[in-house]
């Protein structure tokens, strides 16, 4: 019989594969992410025990008393469902002519010449979700931010330093300013 023989190895074969892979693996899997929730949960920033959103996603914001995010290519502001890039490329002659306008419009509002406003005050992130701005952008936007609400501009600068990151293991990256959590500092000085 060793058809039987060979069907009862295999039957216990996929039994045990499914205790381990069904069961102990994803269970190991939970246990491993409840060491490091920040990162299992989606790096959720909260302000007074309320989730006001993620520092992996961007969130669109609107008006002169914020710290205004990149562009986005995702859909109508942010949205996480119509992340992707415009695919438009160096040579297309519609991103030129947006990359000027959003120039223009850049410099306008931050009251500085068109050369000084940095490359990603006007170009979207590859997924439209980019949750983070150059020190440089940000830095641009203190002034107008202070005016709006009436704030020192040390004040707001601190806020900004304090939400910059360096590169990553001092080398990979580049320094970065979480646009999300400037914003929910200056939300709570309201």
């Amino acid at each position: 019989m060793p058809f039987l023989r060979q069907s009862a190895a295999g039957l216990r074969l996929l039994l045990v594969l499914t205790v381990l892979l069904g069961l102990l693996y994803p269970t190991a899997v939970y246990a491993v992410g409840r060491l490091v929730p920040e990162r299992a949960d989606g790096s959720l920033l909260e302000v007074d025990g309320r989730v006001i959103g993620s520092r992996l996603l961007g969130q669109a914001f609107d008006g002169d008393e914020w710290l205004l995010p990149r562009p986005s290519a995702a859909g109508d502001g942010y949205d996480p469902l119509a992340s992707g890039a415009s695919n438009l490329g160096p040579e297309s002659p519609e991103l030129a002519a947006t990359v000027a306008e959003r120039r223009a419009d850049v410099a306008r509002r931050e009251g500085v010449a068109v050369d000084l406003v940095p490359p990603d005050a006007v170009t979207a992130s590859a997924s439209g979700l980019d949750p983070h701005v150059s020190p440089q952008y940000a830095d641009l936007q203190v002034p107008r931010i202070a005016r709006v609400r009436g704030l020192d501009e040390a004040t707001v600068q601190a806020l900004v330093d304090d939400a910059t990151t360096g590169r990553e293991l001092g080398v990979l990256g580049e320094p970065r300013v979480d646009v999300l959590q400037v914003n929910a500092a200056l939300a709570v000085l309201d």
